[in-house]
């Protein structure tokens, strides 16, 4: 009997999100990158006007993102992000007889905004601290809608890709990132991830692998866009161009007066950012104490190098740009890397690098 050899490709990050589709998958041995697509949704596209069509819109682009491109096998990972995840903190007694996943069930019971039996429920574990004299344990639950959830799955299984896990954002970002850090003393040092994408702002802060506080910002590039536009007295589509060319050159290339004028216009929302990591970083301080934040890693969409110098200048906090394709052969042109960290974290899922929920 003739032993074939069995091949199996690895799965395909699918990132959708608010402005456009991002699509990763690795090679077999996850030192290059087999194939990679981003490929903008309509304008307009929202789940929130007509989801049916939605997803109908959704399936269609998915499907043409395959067109002529090297993708193989059908295996795939999902994503959920901020517009269907549910965000809560508890904590609990480290000597609390009842098991753990019971208490995360009541606690949710309490504060989902939808009925139990539609939730898929997740929790993460945290870190120890002190309240007084008893030692709690931080909990992060995470949960979504499951009937949405199911209609995205079936809308991926009809566009010919096979859904085989579904991640959500936070951990998907830390796992494109701890896969870098590879020295003993990355695994004890507390870092601040920063994804800024169109919609809103992802910060999590992370000791290695072990996620320990996670929060939403509404603050993103479409707040950065209006307010140029507002501030600089020009269409929309004018300001999206000028804010995003000009970051997109080279350094060498870049206008000064350009550059100053757009961070002028955006310095309101800038302001608000700042604020909005200023009570981060001081929660992580009260509640997490013994180790300091090492540095700020700036990812996502709307990462660039005038933002990340205007977070180090504020924080005073070592602020880096995050590159997930830094340790990967490529065979392309990415743009802006800092906007692949989620497809490359869903996609070396099966690799681990973040503990999972």
């Amino acid at each position: 009997m003739i032993r074939l050899p069995f091949f199996r490709y690895t799965p395909i990050g699918i990132d959708i999100g608010s402005k456009s589709i991002k699509m990763v998958q690795f090679s077999k041995d996850y030192a290059s990158i087999q194939e990679a697509v981003s490929i903008d949704l309509p304008d307009g596209a929202s789940p929130e006007q007509d989801f049916d069509a939605y997803l109908d819109m959704l399936g269609k682009t998915l499907q043409r993102a395959r067109v002529s491109r090297n993708f193989r096998g059908h295996d795939a990972i999902l994503c959920v992000h901020q517009r269907d995840l549910f965000l809560h903190n508890i904590r609990v007694n480290k000597n609390e007889p009842k098991a753990l996943a019971n208490v995360v069930q009541q606690e949710a019971a309490d504060r989902i905004p939808y009925s139990m039996l539609d939730a898929e429920i997740r929790f993460v574990e945290s870190s120890d601290l002190r309240q007084g004299e008893q030692t709690l344990r931080e909990v992060i639950i995470m949960a979504c809608f499951r009937p949405r959830l199911e209609a995205l799955l079936e809308m991926c299984e009809k566009s010919g890709f096979r859904p085989v896990s579904v991640d959500v954002e936070p951990m998907a970002i830390l796992r494109a990132f701890t896969k870098q850090y590879r020295r003993e003393s990355d695994e004890q040092d507390r870092v601040l991830y920063v994804h800024v994408g169109y919609s809103n702002t992802a910060v999590i802060i992370a000791e290695g692998t072990q996620i320990l506080f996670v929060k939403y910002l509404n603050v993103g590039g479409r707040h950065f866009d209006e307010a140029v536009s507002r501030q600089l007295d020009m269409s929309m589509a004018d300001a999206v161009n000028l804010r995003r060319h000009n970051a997109d050159r080279r350094r060498s290339q870049q206008m000064p007066e350009v550059e100053r004028s757009v961070l002028n216009a955006m310095r309101d929302e800038l302001e608000r950012l700042h604020q909005e990591l200023s009570m981060c970083i001081r929660y992580h301080s009260v509640t997490f104490r013994g180790r300091p934040l090492m540095r700020i890693v700036l990812c996502g969409g709307e990462a660039t190098e005038s933002l990340r110098s205007e977070l180090e200048r504020v924080t005073s906090i070592e602020t880096e740009l995050g590159d997930p394709l830094r340790l990967y052969e490529a065979p392309q042109v990415f743009g802006r890397h800092g906007q692949w960290d989620v497809a490359i974290g869903l996609a070396a899922r099966q690799l681990g690098g973040a503990k999972e929920a």
